[in-house]
């Protein structure tokens, strides 16, 4: 399922499917936001987004295999509610 298929599903409940598309970029957005602001999101009986940080290591180019340092970075989490999981 991509982004168009939510608008798709979303617009079935509501009257034009440009408010549906309206609503779930909005809440795709709001979500990005309080992840860039290293937010926990947390969406009851879905599962909960969280930002984790992934400490500087050292990597290997799989072509030439020279050392390669892979610098600090952040990353998303995401854990499924037991809702989710057991239907």
């Amino acid at each position: 399922m991509n982004r168009l298929d939510v608008i798709k599903a979303v617009a079935k409940t509501l009257s034009a499917k440009s408010e549906a598309a309206t609503a779930v970029e909005t809440a795709f957005q709001a979500i990005g936001e309080a992840l860039r602001k290293d937010e926990k999101v947390v969406i009851s009986n879905f599962g909960t987004f969280r930002v984790k940080y992934r400490k500087a290591r050292s990597g290997r180019n799989p072509k030439t295999g020279a050392s390669v340092s892979v610098p600090e970075r952040r990353s998303v989490r995401f854990k499924a509610s037991r809702n989710l999981l057991n239907p």
